[in-house]
């Protein structure tokens, strides 16, 4: 009588059990669409909050690859020959980001050169600097004592050289075509997502509708975009007439297309996923693959140079009827192999813009998360009636140091203006808009600084030219060289990092940790570029994780 009682009480209890774990299972299946914070219905047809809650990861956008972050030593690991301290070794860590393939090729630029041209046609003398200011500098190609007029006439235009490298193009004009992209991405994304009426960029692109699409003033006002019309151009996801606008939280606009940073840039091109075993890397790598040599050690192609770069004086490609390397110039993107991370072309044929200022140092002192020296932070500019501001009809334009005008802000773009004392005062984390000499380079760090003295000035710690382009009373440029005898230094806050060897350098630019500098207004024939996207959300792309020595799938 007593087993029978202790066995029912048994039989209860499983059963109880068994409803529980149903009922939390079934709670659990629930909870998605219910705040965890409330209760409340979230995505209710009744109204209330809205959020994507079926986001699963960030899409790979078009062009991309993706590089997972982790921890390496940014630096010269060998071969500093000059021990000039200039990128020495120190150990950071890089969140996850993307990366382009290939270089931006040519047939790339011309499909942003032939945007500009469309929307805002040169012939008209408001929009003339648009076009023209983006358009590379075919000069580049030009030699005192070389001919070489074919590529100046033919190398960013001719179908032969499509899928090469764009070169002529100044760090500024890179920074530029990374906006244009990253707008011209999202407006496809907000149309396949149903968010924009079916060809709507076409559209816009073509004159029918009076405006353009920018990312940033669709997040902030996405009435003011499409010149106001965005109201008539929503596509499926409009509800009972009532328009529906894309944000952030629907996880469908993509982050911008950006220049890579240093430490990004030198990550993937060093590749070291391939070389790991367990927590540890196997050696050091002096190129962007295995080995201490530039020819292929392998089977299939022994003997082949795995990069595109200057064997030696007057050699660029090897004798006729066999080549060293199978270029002269640049070469085709994807012509050799890719590095482990599957990118092409990261030693060897244009050397790269990189977003960084340059410094001959990485103070690691201060970070070693996401290094990056350049930080100018900026806010949207409100107008009086509290509302973000839109440059509907103007332009702002910029004269560089060479005298060339480029677009700063296009029409139907927000304002930006730098970032004042509402956003820091009382911070610990960063004090100013103007981040770029931060403890290098401003009086405080210079060896003449002296915080009692009474003199307002102090000698700047890099002294660089100063050269002056201004307009006449006629219009006319009026450039003034700086004649000045006393400058110490070519860096200052302008002159940007570029990485990688080129076609016309040695094997010794090809090491990822080598670097060198040039001011962002110049361009020249073996300089160009490729984009980078960050990644939100998590680091991995893994699906499968490791607990105690088991794996468990999400």
């Amino acid at each position: 009588m007593k087993q029978t009682r202790i066995s029912a009480l048994l039989m209860a209890a499983v059963v109880a059990g068994s409803l529980g774990m149903q009922s939390c299972k079934k709670s659990s299946g629930s909870s998605k669409n219910t705040s965890r914070a409330t209760g409340w219905k979230i995505n209710a047809k009744e109204g209330g909050f809205e959020y994507n809650t079926d986001f699963k990861e960030q899409e790979t956008a078009p062009g991309l690859v993706f590089v997972e972050g982790g921890t390496f030593t940014k630096g010269k690991l060998q071969d500093d020959v000059m021990h000039d301290w200039n990128n020495t070794p120190t150990t950071q860590h890089v969140q996850s980001f993307y990366m382009d393939e290939t270089e931006v090729t040519n047939v790339m630029y011309l499909e942003y050169l032939d945007y500009l041209k469309k929307v805002y046609p040169p012939e008209n003398p408001k929009y003339k600097n648009i076009y023209v200011g983006s358009l590379p500098d075919t000069l580049v190609w030009r030699n005192r004592l070389g001919f070489n007029e074919t590529m100046t006439n033919n190398y960013l235009r001719h179908p032969a050289y499509a899928e090469y490298p764009v070169v002529g193009v100044n760090w500024v004009q890179a920074v530029q075509f990374s906006e244009w992209r990253t707008d011209r991405v999202n407006e496809a994304m907000l149309e396949r997502e149903g968010y924009l009426a079916e060809d709507v960029k076409y559209r816009a692109m073509n004159g029918e509708i009076g405006g353009t699409f920018s990312t940033e003033a669709y997040v902030n006002r996405p009435e003011s975009v499409y010149g106001g019309q965005i109201d008539s151009l929503v596509g499926k996801a409009q509800k009972d007439s009532v328009p529906v606008f894309a944000n952030r939280s629907t996880g469908i606009i993509m982050p911008e297309y950006r220049l890579p940073t240093e430490t990004e840039w030198e990550y993937a091109a060093q590749a070291l996923q391939g070389s790991r075993e367990y927590n540890n890397y196997r050696g050091r790598k002096k190129y962007p693959w295995d080995g201490d040599y530039t020819r292929n050690g392998q089977r299939v192609g022994r003997g082949d140079q795995l990069a595109n770069f200057k064997q030696g004086k007057g050699d660029y490609g090897g004798i006729a009827g066999w080549s060293d390397d199978g270029a002269d110039i640049t070469a085709e993107v994807k012509s050799y192999k890719p590095n482990d991370l599957g990118l092409y072309d990261m030693a060897g044929n244009v050397a790269e813009w990189v977003s960084d200022v340059y410094r001959p140092i990485v103070d690691d002192e201060i970070s070693d998360f996401n290094y990056y020296r350049g930080n100018v932070y900026m806010k949207t500019a409100i107008g009086e009636d509290g509302k973000v501001k839109i440059l509907r009809d103007s332009i702002v334009y910029d004269t560089l140091p060479t005298g060339k005008v480029v677009a700063v802000n296009l029409p139907g773009e927000i304002k930006m203006v730098p970032v004042d004392e509402t956003e820091t005062y009382l911070r610990t984390n960063f004090s100013d808009s103007d981040n770029r000499d931060y403890r290098d380079g401003d009086p405080g760090s210079s060896r003449y600084f002296d915080l009692f003295s009474d003199e307002e000035e102090q000698r700047p710690m890099y002294n660089a030219p100063k050269h002056k382009v201004e307009r006449d009373s006629t219009g006319s440029v009026v450039r003034q060289y700086d004649k000045s005898n006393a400058r110490t230094s070519l860096i200052n806050d302008e002159v940007r990092v570029f990485k990688g060897g080129s076609w016309r350098d040695r094997a010794y630019w090809l090491d990822p940790a080598q670097r060198r500098y040039l001011p962002q207004y110049m361009a020249t024939d073996y300089i160009g570029f490729r984009c980078a996207m960050s990644r939100v959300g998590s680091k991995s792309k893994t699906k499968n994780k490791t607990v105690r020595g088991k794996k468990v799938k999400k």
